[in-house]
């Protein structure tokens, strides 16, 4: 059985976190830097997520290509399923003018673009993340807040920002999921939380 090490990268642990991120780095540069398709970026990215895993680290190549497939099939059927859900009926709201209907209404609210903001990106985008979640959220408020006359930019911003607070509570409940004796010490991890963070 495959146990990782801490610390595989010359005894050091600032070197082998350094490693560690080089997957996510190259995913960064290809998308950012290159302006390569994501399509063409992600099998790069895992690929070097495999290297990774199997040479510094010493994982077993099939256990890597196992995580690797594993990775994917969760990407798609969970996450893709939901995502593809929920562009779907923002796209049948689009064709039906319910989706302007819906625009409208918001834009009747306030003439002032921050609570139009806070209507739309905090309270429909919790409303959306429970739902939906997986950035669905984040799709859909930027584009009514473009809608409404919102530079790209910012609707994107204000929708990423608005999007902090309702994850929270998603990661929170995973500990339902757990055995017993893992949802007491989360239980007791949560309840510290806020000390530490204050303290």
């Amino acid at each position: 059985m495959f146990v990782q090490q801490l610390e595989p990268v010359a005894d050091s642990l600032s070197l082998s976190a350094l490693v560690a991120a080089l997957p996510l780095v190259t995913v960064l540069v290809l998308l950012g830097g290159v302006r390569m398709r994501a399509h063409y970026a992600g099998p790069i990215g895992l690929a070097v997520a495999v290297l990774v895993a199997w040479l510094p680290y010493g994982m077993p190549v099939g256990q890597a290509l196992s995580g690797a497939a594993q990775g994917a099939v969760f990407g798609l059927f969970p996450i893709m399923w939901i995502v593809v859900n929920a562009l779907w009926v923002y796209r049948m709201t689009v064709r039906t003018g319910h989706f302007d209907v819906l625009r409208r209404s918001f834009g009747r609210l306030s003439d002032d673009p921050r609570v139009q903001a806070l209507v739309i990106a905090f309270c429909f985008g919790a409303l959306l993340e429970a739902l939906a979640g997986f950035g669905a959220p984040v799709a859909i408020c930027s584009v009514m807040l473009v809608a409404l006359g919102f530079d790209p930019v910012r609707a994107a911003v204000v929708a990423l920002v608005a999007n902090t607070a309702p994850v929270l509570p998603a990661g929170l409940d995973a500990a339902v999921s757990r055995p017993r004796g893992t949802r007491q010490r989360a239980a007791r991890r949560a309840s510290q939380f806020p000390a530490r963070s204050c303290g």
